[in-house]
């Protein structure tokens, strides 16, 4: 009479003993599979992030990483909306966001390359490291090379702009006394460091995703490796 059921507990114990034994640590993968499933994951992430900002309104229509004049400038082209010259001040933040929308496409190639130039001591690094340990990497790895990549396109866009010329002469005198950040003293330069900061906010946020919800990865290989974190 109790067979059925010490035959059906033992089944249950053993299919707990099963799943338990199924569950895998980051020590009990390989390197290969480790490394590989960390690229996976990083080159979704990337691909995902230029996809959403290299679009129209990809900066503009995200409050997470719109361009906006910076600083003192900033609180000048309020006093300038003030005075009938907001259209201008429209147009340059316009074209700010538009230039940045219009190089961010120009980082996939150097993103994707800097995935595919990690070492195992890399991947064990960022595996082991932070929640954005993975875009910290990217950042370091590309971030030059993306730079060089994006400030010819953004100068071109920004340089169609009235207002652009100005905007360096403002921020060029605000520099030169201190009220401006050296690296925002021109407005190709202050354009390409706020999108390659909006590029791997975006490119954190895929990482943050993946490591909060592995089955969100692309491939069953960063699923395997970001579910045994």
């Amino acid at each position: 009479m109790f067979r059925p059921a010490l035959t059906f507990t033992g089944l249950c114990a053993g299919l707990l003993l099963s799943a338990s034994a199924l569950a895998l640590s980051l020590g009990d993968l390989s390197q290969k599979d480790a490394t590989g499933g960390l690229k996976d994951a990083l080159t979704q992430g990337a691909q995902i992030a230029v996809k959403q900002l290299g679009t129209p309104g990809g900066f503009s229509n995200n409050p997470d990483v719109r361009i906006e004049l910076p600083g003192n400038l900033g609180k000048a082209a309020k006093a300038m909306k003030k005075f009938g010259m907001g259209a201008e001040v429209d147009q340059l933040e316009a074209s700010m966001n538009k230039a940045a929308e219009a190089a961010v496409p120009q980082a996939q190639a150097l993103l994707v390359d800097a995935v595919k130039k990690m070492s195992v001591a890399d991947a064990k690094g960022i595996l082991s490291g932070g929640n954005d340990s993975a875009t910290q990497y990217l950042n370091k790895t590309s971030r030059e090379q993306i730079r060089a990549k994006f400030l010819p396109i953004v100068k071109q866009a920004t340089d169609q702009v009235g207002l652009a010329k100005q905007y360096n002469s403002f921020a060029g005198q605000a520099s030169s006394l201190g009220l401006l950040d050296s690296k925002n003293a021109n407005v190709e330069g202050y354009v390409t460091e706020q999108a390659l900061d909006g590029l791997f906010e975006m490119i954190g946020k895929q990482e943050a995703t993946i490591r909060q919800n592995p089955a969100a990865a692309a491939t069953s290989l960063a699923k395997k490796v970001f579910g045994a974190l």
